[in-house]
């Protein structure tokens, strides 16, 4: 009886025992499970607070790829609504005709028996198709030369020019009544190869210029000569007789210190191509690009020096055998009126005294450089209108109320 009451006691406490373990057990599992759980949280709030979730991409290159054209798909894209759809403007296309090019043409520059004119307005390293852009003034310059010279061919070659127009063009069609005038463009490269200043033309000496137009002008009026010889004249002058018998080598003084390289005439052979080589190799010595008149009248002038042997101008006119052969006119000739009283040829007070002072002027330069901007009418009554209405009526007609 004893035992089973011992045993009974001792099951007792092994049944409490049990259930306070029990219970402990229970108790120590809640804070794991709490701080797991807390752990879960704070991972899945972490992925949630990134900027840019794997989720939130893959749904804006979606869209992305969608609002991007496919290069092979030729769909187009619907207009806005708020933005009307507007038709593309019609461009007015001027039916235009090329010039042939020198090279080209049928009809080939004679050697010493042709004018040459240059024009290089709008030139540029690469060429463009353009128009030419001919003034009244340059118009009368070509016509009096065609108008007085009729067995001399004149060639007007455009470095910046392509097309001309093909119809409304007054001017053009004024010169085109001449069948002595040859409108022709000339490519500076291809027109300068084979000629003592190829090579340095490649350098883009050139380019650096601060008055390309002039100094393109200087460069081709002597290459020009070298070439084929001949008349060179600017597009600023006005012929009043004939050039036909007149040396085949010769230049004009502008004043007692230069020479001048507007009114220009040398031989295709002989001494005319030898100072045209001269020329050609002064011009790439002493290239200024700074310097308006260093490439054209400086290069003739330093030029005639060395070949007169002489420094002083009166003494190449005065005595002609000094330079060999080549024929230096006082300014008379071609500039009877220097550039600092350009305006004389404008103002109608100045008529009769400037027109005594050319009278023997073979050819009048109207120094451009100076005049261009004076705005002159047709019914103007000065120098310049009455030469044009004399030497170049055609163009003089054409030129409307401005000239």
């Amino acid at each position: 009886m004893k035992v089973s009451r011992t045993l009974a006691v001792v099951g007792s406490l092994v049944f409490i025992l049990s259930i306070i373990l029990t219970y402990n057990w229970m108790t120590n599992r809640r804070p794991f499970s709490a701080i797991a759980k807390k752990h879960i949280n704070t991972k899945i709030q972490t992925k949630k607070a990134h900027p840019l979730p794997k989720k939130h991409i893959l749904s804006k290159a979606k869209k992305l790829k969608k609002s991007v054209k496919h290069p092979k798909l030729k769909k187009r894209s619907k207009p806005v609504a708020h933005q009307p759809k507007l038709k593309p403007k019609k461009q007015n296309r001027v039916p235009a005709i090329p010039l042939l090019d020198i090279f080209k043409a049928k009809n080939q520059p004679r050697r010493g028996q042709t004018i040459f004119f240059h024009e290089t307005t709008n030139f540029q390293k690469d060429e463009k198709v353009r128009l030419i852009q001919l003034t009244a003034r340059e118009a009368c310059a070509i016509e009096s030369a065609a108008l007085h010279n009729p067995r001399l061919t004149v060639f007007v070659l455009f470095a910046g020019a392509t097309h001309r127009k093909s119809s409304n063009d007054s001017l053009v069609k004024a010169l085109s009544k001449y069948k002595n005038i040859r409108l022709r463009h000339l490519n500076v490269w291809s027109y300068a190869a084979g000629t003592p200043i190829e090579k340095w033309l490649k350098n883009g000496k050139l380019f650096k210029s601060k008055f390309l137009f002039p100094h393109v002008s200087d460069l081709l009026r002597y290459v020009t000569l070298y070439k084929y010889g001949g008349l060179y004249l600017d597009l600023d002058v006005v012929v009043q007789r004939s050039l036909e018998k007149m040396p085949p080598n010769f230049t004009g003084a502008e004043s007692n210190k230069n020479l001048a390289c507007g009114v220009m005439k040398m031989s295709s052979t002989g001494l005319g191509h030898k100072i045209a080589t001269l020329c050609l190799l002064d011009l790439q010595a002493n290239y200024d690009a700074n310097k308006w008149g260093s490439n054209g009248p400086g290069v003739i002038t330093r030029v005639a020096k060395s070949l007169c042997n002489t420094d002083s101008i009166q003494a190449m006119i005065n005595n002609p055998k000094r330079c060999k052969g080549f024929k230096v006119y006082d300014a008379k000739a071609f500039y009877s009126i220097p550039w600092l009283q350009w305006k004389d040829f404008f103002q109608p007070i100045r008529l009769n005294v400037t027109m005594k002072r050319i009278s023997n002027s073979s050819v009048v330069h109207f120094w451009n450089k100076f005049s261009r901007g004076w705005k002159l009418k047709t019914k103007d009554i000065c120098v310049y209108t009455k030469l044009a209405k004399t030497h170049c009526p055609k163009s003089f007609a054409a030129a409307g109320t401005f000239f």
